[in-house]
């Protein structure tokens, strides 16, 4: 395929001799893990061209098709949850000293942004009960992979292992940052009953070669593992990491991973001021105890605070150990542009809310949650939840001779997005739903999901 763009001014003998540089016969080659079904054969067909008018009709049908917050009833979670947020917080974001500054190239000259960014830290920071905090990644599940991959380094050793009922999304995310540094990911048991893990597996699966021990807090399926602490020990009684990755809207009512014996924390942002936004943009939080060894190979960049020489408070990056800012064999990470202005909404956020403020958020969710699965316990045939243990957030039910799909099809059908099926991702628990509530759900909204749960049970 010879390359021809009015952009790429090469030749054919140009292109010719790149290819010959790199071994490969044609462009093609260069794309080979692409399966070729894909490839686009021919010229693409376009239709006539439009008018303005003409486009923007177009894009109205086609966004109508869409069902907007408000339109169903939203219990959807897995990820990615809806919360309230205060209007506040998006004028704060639309300040162009934020919206235009996303990232701060030019330190001296970004007092604003950086200040905000120090912010989030510091309160991440004491929420999490860590002294460090970056600012920041991409999301929970990269900040996932990139703890497995700081792991190696600090400990150098090649393994790491991870729980039973852990998201597999991030999982599969984590995969790909670790199969380049040949690291191996090993599944330690969790109780199918009470969600507590097996320390005896975990014991069993433990050696010189495990770099970490990662648990999440709560689990994928919104249960809280009884005994996180003890996993840590584990960890430690073996020279190895312990991992906590978190849902930080259980942090005003539970313990905080810091004092859970966490030396790596990683989770997600977006509870904390983002909108669900079909999946993102979201944040990944990523911090650690203080230890020089963590500290330098915490990938991304800190935020300092110091004074000038008359005396001024001024802010600085005072880590960047990324491949544009040191040297590319010594940086711990590629990533780059980072969620800066995602940051500042969580720092408005958390500034928001306050203490006080975030407490009575945990007991919001906290009793929510309660309440329908008390509700839902109440109908014939519906299991509610599968796990014998404290959620929070989230928990899974099944409803007995019908099926996942099923029955969130017909939820649907009255308006209700319900849950997600999480059977396909655990085989042993065939037709499970993972359903989520939040802050914003009323006593009316549960009560009406019970209700029109108990008709598609009865149909």
């Amino acid at each position: 395929m010879a390359l021809k763009h009015p952009f790429i001014g090469l030749t054919d003998e140009e292109v010719s001799s790149m290819l010959s540089e790199l071994g490969l016969k044609d462009v093609d080659e260069l794309f080979r893990d692409i399966p070729p079904k894909f490839f686009l054969r021919g010229e693409l067909k376009f239709s006539r061209q439009l008018t303005e008018a003409e486009v923007r009709e177009s894009i109205r049908n086609i966004i109508s098709k869409n069902l907007a917050l408000g339109e169903v009833k939203v219990f959807l979670g897995g990820g990615v949850w809806p919360h309230f947020i205060p209007s506040v917080v998006k004028e704060i974001l639309r300040r162009s000293e934020f919206l235009t500054s996303y990232t701060p190239y030019q330190p001296e000259i970004s007092q604003g942004i950086l200040q905000a960014l120090f912010e989030y830290q510091s309160l991440m920071a004491e929420l999490l009960d860590v002294e460090v905090v970056n600012a920041s990644m991409y999301d929970w599940a990269t900040a996932l992979g990139e703890s497995f991959r700081m792991a190696k380094r600090v400990k150098r050793r090649n393994k790491i292992l991870y729980p039973q009922y852990v998201s597999r999304e991030r999982l599969e995310v984590a995969r790909t940052y670790c199969k380049p540094s040949n690291i191996i990911l090993q599944e330690y048991s969790v109780d199918s009953t009470y969600g507590s893990v097996d320390l005896e597996d975990l014991k069993s699966k433990i050696d010189r070669d495990v770099a970490a021990v990662y648990i999440e807090y709560p689990s994928y399926l919104g249960f809280i593992p009884s005994n996180i602490r003890d996993v840590g020990e584990v960890a430690h009684d073996h020279d190895a990491l312990f991992i906590v990755g978190v849902d930080p809207t259980l942090l005003g009512i539970f313990e905080s991973p810091g004092r859970l014996g966490a030396d790596i924390v990683v989770g997600e942002g977006q509870p904390l001021g983002l909108p669900m936004s079909f999946g993102g943009p979201l944040l990944g939080i990523m911090g650690c105890r203080m230890d020089s060894q963590l500290i330098h190979q915490l990938p991304g960049r800190l935020i300092g605070l110091t004074e000038t020489i008359r005396g001024e408070r001024a802010y600085t990056m005072i880590l960047q150990a990324r491949e544009q800012h040191i040297k590319r064999e010594k940086a711990t990470s590629n990533i780059c542009t980072n969620q800066a202005l995602c940051a500042v909404a969580i720092a408005a956020y958390l500034s928001l809310l306050g203490k006080n403020g975030f407490i009575e958020l945990g007991k919001q969710i906290l009793a929510r949650t309660r309440y329908l699965i008390k509700m839902l316990s109440r109908i014939d045939g519906v299991q509610a939840p599968l796990f014998k243990a404290v959620h929070f957030k989230e928990f899974t039910y099944k409803v007995k001779n019908k099926k996942a799909e099923y029955v969130l099809k017909r939820l649907y059908e009255k308006n209700i997005l319900a849950g997600i099926d999480v059977g396909r991702f655990y085989n042993h628990l065939p037709e499970a739903i993972l359903t989520c509530v939040t802050e914003i759900h009323s006593k009316d909204d549960l009560d009406i999901y019970a209700e029109s749960l108990r008709e598609v049970v009865e149909e």
